[in-house]
């Protein structure tokens, strides 16, 4: 009967390639974000909105019971702005923060879709490019470590 040990080098190579594996899944999601981030772009009409509120609100309510000390409202830009059929729409940005980071009364470039004028955006960064970057990011970062790892384990062998 043989028994086959493996020591600390089978562990790396599993570290190594979750990492890579995870690594590579968030970098197609933040490309994938950033596809549709473009094609909103591209497609997307432009009109001149009006913030006309900040609705405050707690991203954590209902998600978890317990009252963390840091946990602070974020301000939900509410945006009115006129769609090139003439129509008068209202909607609350996807995206709050804490600070504001716009003011009630601010004038910005909302973006939409002509076939779907409710599903508008502001024209801003955050909006468009936090999330892609955040799991691209990632993605990179985690890809990169399981390489180093595989690469400084191959260099032992």
């Amino acid at each position: 009967m043989q028994v086959e040990v493996r020591g600390r080098g089978g562990a790396r190579r599993w570290i190594a390639f979750a990492l890579i594996a995870f690594g590579a899944l968030f970098l197609v999601v933040g490309v994938i974000l950033a596809g549709v981030s473009v094609s909103f772009l591209a497609d997307a009409e432009r009109a001149r909105g009006t913030v006309v509120a900040l609705e405050w609100r707690n991203d954590h309510d209902g998600v978890s019971r317990k009252k963390r000390e840091n946990d602070k409202p974020a301000a939900y830009p509410v945006v009115e702005f006129t769609s090139a059929d003439g129509t008068q729409r209202t909607f609350r940005s996807s995206t709050g923060s804490n600070p504001p980071s716009y003011e009630e009364g601010e004038r910005v470039e909302v973006l939409y879709r002509a076939d779907a004028p409710e599903d508008a955006q502001i024209n801003g960064f955050t909006s468009l490019w936090l999330l892609p970057l955040i799991f691209g990011g990632i993605g990179l970062v985690m890809a990169g470590v399981g390489t180093a790892i595989a690469m400084a384990r191959r260099g032992r062998s």
